[in-house]
């Protein structure tokens, strides 16, 4: 099916809306996979390989117009040297699609290359643009409300990432600085802030990457709510089971999931290396407030800026999941299943790319899980 089909073309099986009333149809489908980054397409590679119908018995929904997840939105300096690690989906290797030794490539264009060949060498059915707007449940199935049709599925796979969601901590005076704030998100190139003073916040590995970048262009000050870990042995598998384990564990419990970054501690690579003999790596604590001219600590002290970058990450992407309750009172989801990809209020329900899974490596192996659970759970496969 391609990607780029037309409504009418959607396989599976259509009947007039009984909620609406009106021309909009409703196209049913046993799983609805929603998101086509890595712990999408890996999903469906599964689903398919469990021996279910594409378009039939499953379905993918992306937002995105073009195939590759959040890696198309990108900042272009972010190259496949830099980028922290691209692993290989389930039964094709990145090396199949883009030859080795090309560092200097764009993660913002090799990987959606990769994606994209990946999608039509097994031959998903992603349906592209599609935003899903709502998921409502209506007894033994969900109702997918998007901008375009409106959907049917017996169980869901979600998948939406965290892009979509920025995160930036209200801090008091923010509203009447006068300079520049932006969020990862929307960071292009160091070059734009030549001349200009720069405050990046955060302590991940975005954040010392922009920082390394910017501060080769113009003065920075790097802030952080805690005193950031540096990892300057090798990481090994063990270190990150060992991290995974502790995200995990989180989530059974129904907490808010840490970053996996926050357990393992920042890797000191060879640039970081060279920023600290810069100078760069002078960390500060968190200011108390933002100023029209800057930032100002609770002990007085201020630092004037022009910019204000907020490498303070992202939360997951499920406002569309609201009505279906699957929070707790505190904020988090109790996960269950054996890669906890399950939730438990619903078990038709599963999230992938979601805490423990939410790292590229982490989503194949949960793509895998949650395809098997929840097929065995609506009976579609014996």
């Amino acid at each position: 099916m391609s990607a780029d089909l037309e409504p009418s073309d959607v396989p599976g099986t259509a009947e007039p809306s009984p909620l609406r009333g009106d021309v909009r149809t409703v196209l049913k489908v046993d799983v609805m996979v929603i998101g086509a980054g890595q712990a999408g397409l890996s999903s469906a590679y599964h689903l398919q390989n469990l021996g279910l119908a594409a378009g039939r018995n499953y379905l993918v929904l992306d937002k995105s117009p073009e195939s590759g997840g959040a890696w198309q939105y990108r900042w272009p300096t972010l190259t496949l040297s830099t980028v922290n690690r691209i692993h290989d989906l389930p039964g094709m290797q990145f090396s199949d699609v883009i030859e080795p030794g090309l560092t200097e490539v764009r993660a913002s264009e090799a990987v959606p290359q990769y994606y994209a060949a990946y999608e039509r060498k097994f031959r998903l059915p992603v349906y592209r643009p599609v935003a899903v707007k709502v998921v409502c449940d209506r007894g033994d199935r969900f109702r997918i409300e998007t901008d375009r049709e409106t959907f049917s599925a017996r169980g869901i796979i979600n998948a939406t990432g965290t892009w979509e969601t920025p995160y930036i901590p209200g801090y008091p005076g923010a509203d009447r600085f006068l300079g520049r704030q932006l969020h990862t998100r929307d960071y292009r190139t160091a070059d734009e802030f030549a001349g200009k003073h720069v405050i990046v916040v955060g302590g991940g590995i975005s954040a010392l990457q922009l920082l390394d970048e910017i501060s080769r262009v113009t003065s920075t000050t790097w802030v952080t709510r805690r005193e950031p870990q540096f990892r300057e042995r090798p990481f090994t598998a063990e270190d990150g089971r060992a991290a995974v384990a502790i995200v995990e564990d989180r989530v059974r419990q129904g907490l808010i999931p840490g970053s996996v970054v926050s357990v393992t501690g920042i890797p000191l690579t060879p640039a970081l290396l060279a920023a600290r003999e810069r100078g760069v790596l002078q960390r500060l604590p968190m200011f108390s407030e933002i100023t029209e001219q800057g930032v100002r600590w609770a002990d007085g002290a201020e630092q004037r800026a022009d910019v204000i970058l907020w490498c303070t990450g992202f939360r997951s992407s499920l406002d569309h999941l609201a009505p279906l309750q699957i929070r707790e009172e505190k904020g988090g989801i109790v996960m269950t299943g054996r890669l906890a990809t399950q939730i438990a209020k619903d078990p038709r329900i599963h999230l992938v790319g979601y805490g423990p899974s939410a790292s590229t490596i982490g989503a194949n192996r949960a793509g895998a899980a949650a395809a098997r659970e929840l097929a065995d759970y609506l009976g579609l496969v014996s």
